[in-house]
């Protein structure tokens, strides 16, 4: 597991305080960068791709797959609209009992056919689902928090290339308009390279700087957490 992986997995971990069974299930649902592993195709579509698997082809291994899409794609959509959350709520509950639905007969198959590891396998999944079902409330409130701070660390991210990108197109175009006898210009390339290293130590800062409000952001986040779960149990 790289650091950043791992760092992540903290974070998810901070979430979920001592809900250990809410971080076992969220760990292994939760994307790092959503906007790249998920479907860019419509929840609708996605649906209905599903419903034609199981319904008509009875491949309930592939229509599981499918589920899942809808599940991972309506729960990052739901964190991101909360306006919309009790939609989401809603059909997140209808493609679960559906997923069930597919995994029971998938698991009835399997049996039949004596594979006994599969069948095992698809019992945890329908579990799962169970889990989703009951927790639904507590599932998309930190998943919430998750992906928002992975969409920010992202910004921070892109901010950072973008910098970087912009100061060596400036250079290269300083470079390309620079005469022989400039080139040659010992105080110029003094100042040039001076230049360059004001620009690194601005990038470290800024580094820095990124990393304390980073600190805050999610510092703030916990605590909001600890003062909703203080209010639960009192």
């Amino acid at each position: 597991m790289g650091e950043k992986e791992k760092e992540e997995k903290d974070w998810l971990r901070e979430l979920c305080g001592d809900d250990a069974k809410l971080y076992d299930f969220l760990a292994g649902k939760l994307y790092r960068n959503p906007l790249a592993a998920l479907s860019k195709e419509g929840l609708d579509i996605l649906v209905g791709e599903a419903e034609r698997e199981s319904i008509n082809d009875e491949n309930y291994q592939k229509a599981m797959s499918k589920y899942k899409l809808v599940v991972d794609k309506a729960i990052f959509e739901a964190s991101q609209n909360q306006e919309e959350r009790s939609r989401y709520i809603k059909l997140i509950q209808e493609v679960v009992v559906k997923t069930s639905l597919a995994a029971e007969k998938a698991k009835e198959k399997a049996e039949k056919e004596g594979l006994t590891d599969h069948a095992a396998s698809l019992g945890r999944r329908i579990e799962s689902d169970r889990f989703l079902s009951e927790r639904i409330e507590d599932v998309l409130k930190v998943a919430s928090l998750y992906y928002n701070e992975r969409l920010e660390l992202q910004r921070t991210e892109e901010g950072k290339r973008t910098r970087g990108v912009a100061r060596r197109e400036k250079q290269q175009r300083e470079e390309r308009e620079e005469t022989p006898e400039e080139r040659k210009d010992k105080k110029r390339s003094k100042a040039r390279m001076e230049e360059k290293h004001e620009d690194e130590r601005e990038d470290k800062l800024e580094e820095k700087r990124d990393e304390e409000r980073g600190e805050a952001r999610r510092e703030k986040i916990l605590e909001t957490r600890r003062e909703e779960d203080a209010e639960k149990s009192a």
